[in-house]
This record gives C-alpha cells, sequence and structure tokens, in this order.
C-alpha cells in the first residue's frame, strides 16, 4: 500500500468531504421555504443538501442546526442584495423608495409565493424556540433601524421633512414591507405591490 493511499484512506476516516457551505444552505433554504420548518424532514435537507446525512450531522448537529444557519444565511444574501440597490441611491428618501421597490420585487411571481424565511420563522417558531425568537426580533430590529436611519439621512439632506416622526414612519414601514411577504404569497402581481410601495413613500409626508 503506498503512502499517498494510507493518507487518503486517513483523511476520509478522519474528517467527512468538504462541501460548499454557502451552496448547501441555499437548497436547505429551498426546503424551508416551501416546506415549513415542522414539514421539511432531515432527509429532504440532505437530499436537497446533496451531502451524506454524517456530513450534514457533523456540520449542523441536526435540523434546527441547519435551519439556524440558513436563517443566517437567507439575511446576509438579503441584505446584500438590498445595499447593492440602495448603493445607486443618492438621498435618504430615494434609498427608502429602493427598499420599498426592493421588496415589491420580493413579494411577487415565484418568490413571493415562497415568502420570506423570516416572517414564516415568526409565524412558526418564534413562540415556542428561543433561539428562532432571538433571530427573528434581531432581524426585525435590524429592517427598522435601517428605515430610521434612512428617513434620519433623508431628513438631514433635505429630501424627508424634518416634521416627520421618524421612528413612527420606520415603524410603519416595517410592518408595511413585512406584509407585503405574506400578502406576496397569495400571488399577487408585479403591479399590485409596486403600487403598495409607491403608496407607501406618503408615510414619508406628514
Amino acid at each position: 500500500m503506498t503512502t499517498a493511499t494510507i493518507s487518503e484512506q486517513s483523511r476520509s476516516r478522519g474528517r467527512p468531504r468538504e462541501f460548499d457551505m454557502e451552496a448547501a444552505l441555499d437548497k436547505a433554504l429551498g426546503v424551508f421555504s416551501e416546506r415549513g420548518y415542522h414539514a421539511a424532514s432531515i432527509s429532504e435537507l440532505t437530499d436537497a443538501m446533496g451531502l451524506a446525512s454524517g456530513s450534514v450531522y457533523k456540520a449542523f448537529k441536526d435540523k434546527h442546526g441547519i435551519f439556524l444557519a440558513a436563517f443566517d444565511r437567507y439575511r446576509a444574501v438579503r441584505r446584500a442584495l438590498l445595499d447593492a440597490r440602495m448603493a445607486t441611491a443618492a438621498t435618504g428618501r430615494e434609498k427608502v423608495r429602493e427598499v420599498l421597490t426592493f421588496y415589491a420585487i420580493s413579494s411577487h411571481g415565484e418568490s413571493g409565493k415562497r415568502g420570506c424565511l423570516v416572517v414564516s420563522s415568526a409565524k412558526e417558531l418564534a413562540i415556542f424556540d428561543e433561539e428562532a425568537a432571538e433571530r427573528v426580533a434581531g432581524a426585525f430590529a435590524a429592517n427598522e433601524k435601517l428605515l430610521l436611519d434612512l428617513i434620519h439621512l433623508g431628513q438631514s439632506d433635505g429630501s424627508i421633512p424634518k416634521t416627520l416622526d421618524a421612528a413612527t414612519a420606520a415603524r410603519a414601514l416595517l410592518c408595511l414591507i413585512k406584509g407585503m411577504r405574506v400578502v406576496g404569497k397569495t400571488g399577487r402581481t408585479e403591479e399590485d405591490m409596486n403600487t403598495v410601495a409607491q403608496a407607501a413613500m406618503k408615510l414619508l409626508t406628514p
């Protein structure tokens, strides 16, 4: 037996095959989005992720671990896409418009029917799952802070009236964008959701 063969066998016994974590979590996200947490089975997840069950258990321990990792991946990807979209806007007001447009795009068609993992987790898990509840609360808080920061930016650059109650407006917009993701699951059109986004901009005028 050659040294190379021994090394290969030792490596295969000592650790699982390396895999693309982000790609695997993206596949898991698809299962959770379509099936929900409780209906998604570990076998469906391992099949979708293209991994052996041993690799999955070693990396994530259990279904709950997969879900939490997928949740974090979902938030990171969504925020990166949103940041890229906002980067093209010059004023606070236009950045808020980009946020609303981003959610309108996500709330129709196939993406709309899949819904939002944050919103679905708030409904399905947050009541009895402390870790999930903390992540949902953190996601909502981050969304609200982003909106508040953008409104403050708009008030500083003159694109949003200083007389606007920024905190109340940010909270109202948070409720609206999360509501858009819920309504989007019913099969609304792009025009439907764009109309909602346009109407929401009126919240920035006291």
